[in-house]
């Protein structure tokens, strides 16, 4: 992960912006006015937090990422604005080393291995006679032939080297093997493969990046009964949740998250539709994996096995490591412990308790409907610890009311909300069937100040539900931007042949305001300089002018190995379609959200002149130019 992207990972641009803009939810977007022109009658600045990106439909008609934002805020350049935000994320800029270099490709080299692998795996179940079992298993499970392939599911065949040939045959290395976590070394010298005879879940990062393998046993008498890859470069079981990829959309738009147990248990209910189920994959529940969780939504619900539920009222198998929004000592995941996390977190956790001797994948496959009312039915942390606490005891005893009360209060006077502690308080009083004076500072602890922690913010309303821009248009727009860079790297001058095309088909040239992201922006005015100057070959000005900051970056576009011996005049045409596709998802994402904003004028009942009209009119001319200029480029191949 290059420097800028890790700076973009740890600052969430909603919390960023809504800093200085109020922000208001529009569906999975924000609204609000912009910042950099007048305008305090209709809001037409938006903040897509899926993608990490902002744009104004307004006056201003541009937009871009983080960087572009505190850019054009501050009136700094990109060296001021990346030592800036650095210093905000807690990322030490250090200049890239020949020896990182070397680093970051040595780890694209192992994440292209374990991609192959789940090609290697998945034919290993689909096609041998080896897998059928394996396969007829997920079958039985109620896995279709379409999530098999979604999810990347495979087989390791029953061989202690036919994975580890297999590569060597590939031209990897067994070193590469090694760090990739595809193989283990044995003691006595040698490898052999670390999975067989197991079902695979190929494991990817946030960004569909493979990471690498869970492996469940198929043989009862083989141990252990889940295995997961060991800890490499790329895999850190703490800092990973399964399924996040796919989910990451779904926890965005229906601002909630499920967290189960196992593999199963998110793949089933994804293909049901439930799709923003994650898991730590039978592990702890770390905090780097709760800040995840948090760039997307803050309600949390888990959905914990029936024997989660026992006397104490413990949350089984999971444990927030190291608590750091705040303060740094341990906190144990049991209910206190989940509580005090919530309020840092500024947190709704609920939980939920799967029916005894079921498993998620399972109801969901039995009724979905029924898996839709326990997630919906989840409760908060204080409810369930009373009602598991009180189930199947004799609430007529006085003792038992006592021993109730004695692990209950606490938890509630642990609540910083003084609404909900005496809710709560009230709530318990008539479960005990004791008047609720006899429990007002009966607590066994005092509750913890609240002079420290940060004001929750407002909870925002929601003004209209937007329909979603899709995941993969956002994806698409990004990597068009960096395809039509890396081909222009290629040879500035392309640009020239570029812009001919463009103007050939009533179009404009290529501009700064194609792309969104700043370093991104940045080369495409530098491209743009290098030919408008005179003084210097392109390719020359280009070196002479880019930022430090920047070389690394560029010197990896140019490398790109998908280039080597390409034909030029194919590369052209590729630039000339890639740019014109990248206008093709603008455009119909700023209709999308014309379309929004003009609806949400209608329901908030302005009547007049629709500032919009304009925006929506010009997206439509551009469209209906851009689908002609592409049908005929499609005919001439």
């Amino acid at each position: 992960m290059s420097t800028i992207d890790e700076i973009k990972s740890r600052i969430d641009i909603l919390d960023f912006v809504s800093d200085s803009v109020k922000l208001r939810r529009s569906g999975k977007n924000y609204l609000g006015f912009c910042p950099f022109h007048d305008n305090k009658r209709t809001p037409a600045f938006v903040v897509f937090p899926d993608s990490g990106t902002w744009r104004c439909f307004g006056q201003c008609n541009e937009g871009g990422d983080v960087f572009k934002y505190v850019m054009k805020k501050e009136g700094w350049d990109f060296a001021e604005t990346l030592r800036y935000l650095a210093e905000k994320a807690g990322v030490e800029l250090q200049p890239l080393t020949e020896e990182q270099k070397e680093q970051d490709e040595q780890y694209d080299k192992y994440r292209q291995l374990l991609e192959e692998a789940v090609t290697f795996y998945q034919h290993h179940l689909m096609q041998s006679s080896e897998g059928k079992y394996a396969f007829n298993y997920l079958t039985q499970r109620g896995v279709s032939r379409e999530t098999i392939e979604t999810f990347g599911l495979g087989f390791a065949p029953a061989s202690w080297d036919i994975t580890h040939k297999y590569f060597l045959g590939k031209g990897y290395s067994e070193l590469d093997l090694v760090e990739a976590g595809m193989v283990t070394q044995r003691e006595g010298g040698g490898v052999y493969d670390r999975f067989r005879n197991r079902l695979m879940f190929a494991i990817r990062d946030l960004n569909g990046r493979m990471s690498g393998f869970g492996a469940r046993v198929l043989d009862p008498d083989d141990v252990p009964k889940y295995l997961n890859s060991p800890q490499t470069p790329l895999f850190d079981k703490g800092r990973l949740l399964y399924g996040l990829n796919l989910a990451r959309k779904a926890i965005r738009t229906e601002d909630q998250v499920v967290i189960v147990e196992g593999y199963m248990d998110v793949i089933v209910p994804y293909q049901a539709g439930f799709l923003n189920t994650v898991s730590p994959m039978g592990t702890a529940l770390t905090e780097d994996q709760m800040r995840l969780l948090k760039r997307f939504t803050r309600r949390i619900i888990l959905a914990l096995d029936a024997d989660a539920a026992g006397e104490k009222a413990t949350l089984r198998g999971l444990e927030v490591a190291r608590q750091a929004l705040d303060r740094s000592e341990e906190i144990s995941f049991n209910p206190r412990g989940l509580l005090r996390y919530e309020a840092r977190l500024e947190a709704d956790v609920r939980v939920t308790t799967i029916p005894e001797g079921m498993d998620p994948d399972e109801i969901v496959l039995r009724d979905p409907e029924e898996w839709r009312k326990i997630v919906q039915s989840a409760k908060p942390i204080v409810i369930h610890v009373m009602e598991t606490l009180a189930s199947q005891k004799d609430l007529d005893d006085p003792k038992v009311k006592r021993e109730i009360s004695n692990q209950v209060l606490p938890l509630i006077e642990d609540i910083p909300n003084a609404v909900e502690r005496d809710a709560y308080r009230q709530r318990l009083a008539r479960l005990l069937k004791v008047d609720e004076r006899a429990l007002v500072g009966d607590g066994t602890s005092v509750r913890t100040t609240t002079s420290g922690r940060r004001k929750p913010k407002e909870q925002s309303t929601v003004l209209a539900e937007a329909r979603p821009i899709s995941k993969t248009s956002e994806q698409l727009a990004k990597s068009l931007e960096k395809h039509c860079l890396i081909l222009l790297l290629q040879d500035p001058e392309w640009l020239q042949v570029l812009d001919r095309a463009l103007q050939k088909h009533g179009l404009n040239r290529m501009d700064v305001t194609d792309f969104e992201y700043a370093d991104y922006q940045i080369l495409a005015r530098l491209m743009i300089q290098s030919i408008e100057q005179d003084r210097f070959e392109p390719s020359m000005y280009l070196n002479q002018h880019l930022p430090e900051e920047l070389v690394g970056f560029v010197e990896e576009m140019k490398n790109d190995p998908r280039l080597e011996n390409a034909n030029a005049q194919r590369l052209q045409e590729d630039l000339i379609r890639s740019l014109m596709k990248l206008r093709l998802v603008r455009v119909n994402e700023g209709l999308q959200q014309m379309r929004f904003l003009m609806e949400e004028m209608q329901e908030a009942g302005e009547t007049g002149i629709n500032p919009y009209q304009d925006n929506m009119m010009h997206y439509t001319q551009m469209r209906s130019r851009l689908d002609i200029a592409l049908g005929r480029l499609i005919q001439l191949d």
